[in-house]
């Protein structure tokens, strides 16, 4: 498996694809890794150059120290990119990967050709919930959590009739280290990019769900209303909409970035 190693951090990383076929690079949510975007992988090297890694404190990449900001996790991208020799590529990302997404297009704008920002908000709600999980993750290790946050990352719906991707999504969240999640989870508590969206002029894509109750629709709508020409879509899913209704997911990121 590779890795990219710096002074502060080693990443774990995934390049598939045409070597000639532009770059695109997916960035997970809180609580995940690398095997998130297993739906859309397929599709996806038809046409892209796909880099996938584990975020900081998640999968096989390094714990380090927390608490982590948003910065510090978007920093982390410009240096994998350097370290393949990505000068541009089209992101996307879902949740905390959107926001690592929109602090790019606000900081780094130079390094994007297109963005797409998925089931993610520019100030998420109030920081006791935060602040209770990451001490409950670090008391009582991942299992705890799991039955919430699929309450919240899936319609009641497919967890009866997809109940086998479930399970692959509750292992994923059950192996991530207590550690690099709570470290993370301070980065999703205090990120507040409101004010600064007005400065994304990268092409933009929002994604929502209609059923999403940690980043709802009107939070995509938000980020769509104050970035530049964005496009706004909403999926009949909650929070992982990449997975809940995968397909549809995969058309219009697809559709998006080709055109």
């Amino acid at each position: 498996m590779p890795f990219m190693e710096t002074v502060t951090v080693r990443l774990h990383y995934q390049v598939e694809g045409r070597e000639d076929a532009p770059w695109l690079i997916l960035s997970n949510s809180l609580g995940t890794d690398l095997d998130m975007w297993l739906p859309q992988v397929p599709s996806l090297l038809e046409r892209y150059r796909v880099v996938r890694y584990d975020t900081r404190g998640h999968g096989q990449s390094s714990v380090t120290p927390g608490p982590y900001s948003i910065e510090q996790l978007s920093n982390d991208v410009i240096a994998l990119m350097d370290h393949l020799g990505i000068e541009r590529a089209h992101f996307c990302g879902l949740s905390m990967g959107g926001m690592i997404g929109m602090w790019l297009g606000i900081n780094r704008p130079e390094r994007l050709d297109r963005l797409v920002l998925c089931n993610t908000s520019s100030k998420m709600g109030a920081p006791e919930a935060y602040n209770a999980r990451i001490e409950k993750v670090l008391k009582e290790g991942m299992a705890p959590i799991v039955p919430g946050v699929l309450d919240r990352w899936f319609t009641r719906d497919f967890q009866r009739y997809a109940a086998a991707q479930v399970k692959l999504v509750s292992d994923m969240l059950l192996r991530q280290p207590a550690e690099g999640y709570a470290a993370a989870c301070a980065a999703v508590r205090d990120m507040d990019l409101r004010a600064k969206l007005g400065a994304i002029n990268v092409p933009t894509l929002v994604i929502a769900g209609k059923q999403d109750l940690a980043t709802p629709p009107a939070d995509g709508r938000e980020i769509a209303d104050h970035v530049n020409g964005a496009r706004y879509v909403e999926l009949n899913a909650a929070h992982l909409s990449n997975w809940e209704v995968a397909q549809s997911f995969t058309t219009q990121v697809i559709d998006f970035l080709r055109n």
